[in-house]
């Protein structure tokens, strides 16, 4: 049994690690990308509500998004490889649920590997939390005009 919970112990530890340079390589990225386009708002003083700047707030959506779909992914693809989850419907879903921390049940998944599943869930917050930071930090930039 030791060994049992040491191997899900590392390999949650190996997502999560994994999860969390994704996710800061991707923010950095998106960061480099709209840094001129930053720039030009400022310089332009496009109001928030524009067609520019509600452009501007969705590419950043739409890139977080996508970022947290590649993580959840990720996970679902780690749960079919152990063994853990039947199914890749069955892996994703149970995933989506852990990742956003709404955790229906565990039921999908096999009782050796549910701690792959807390630990989605803790880093689904955090890494939430951070997007949010990020895109409120982006949105500040616009709007300070």
């Amino acid at each position: 049994m030791p060994t049992a919970l040491f191997y899900q112990f590392a390999v949650s530890s190996v997502m999560v690690v994994f999860c969390v340079v994704v996710h800061g390589i991707g923010l950095f990225g998106l960061t480099k990308a709209l840094r001129s386009e930053i720039n030009v708002e400022r310089l332009r003083h496009i109001k928030p509500l524009s067609p520019r700047g509600a452009l501007f707030t969705l590419s950043i959506v739409v890139a977080i998004i996508g970022l947290h779909g590649l993580e959840i992914w990720a996970f679902a693809v780690a749960y079919l490889a152990v063994g853990a989850v039947q199914g890749l419907e069955a892996a994703l879903y149970f995933s989506t649920i852990s990742y956003s921390t709404v955790g229906y049940s565990d039921v999908h998944i096999l009782h050796e590997w549910r701690l792959i599943g807390a630990f989605e869930s803790i880093l689904g917050m955090l890494l939430l939390g951070w997007s949010t930071s990020f895109f409120f930090r982006m949105l500040g930039r616009i709007d300070a005009h």
